[in-house]
């Protein structure tokens, strides 16, 4: 395996999740008070830098990685990302759920990359 790809893809997916997880969950917080229209524009346009990011990341690191291990990659990525957007930008209290949905993609991980 080319760890240089699988390290190029990770880290354009880690980029493209920090603007995928603010645009999905961000105006919760910032534009709750505003129209939804506006959150909506506002998330379309988070989410083309985000595109913009994991486009290029599939292409390259698909070859080199099959299709599902893109997929879990991308989601082991969002749930690193997530925790600490929840825990520390939307002030939501710290679960046992977080480590439990960890190891369960830990268990994706090593089946599809077995």
């Amino acid at each position: 395996m080319n760890f240089s790809v699988v390290a190029q893809t990770a880290g354009l997916l880690l980029l493209s999740n920090l603007f995928m997880t603010w645009a999905w969950y961000g105006h919760l917080k910032t534009l709750g008070d505003k129209p939804l229209w506006i959150a909506i524009l506002s998330s379309w346009g988070i989410a083309l830098f985000e595109y913009s990011l994991m486009v290029p990341a599939n292409r390259i690191g698909f070859g080199t990685l099959s299709l599902a291990q893109l997929k879990i990659l991308q989601e082991v990525i969002t749930l690193l990302v997530f925790m600490p957007f929840a825990l520390l930008v939307m002030k939501q209290p710290l679960k046992l759920d977080f480590l439990w949905a960890g190891l369960c993609m830990c268990g994706a991980v090593y089946f599809i990359f077995r």
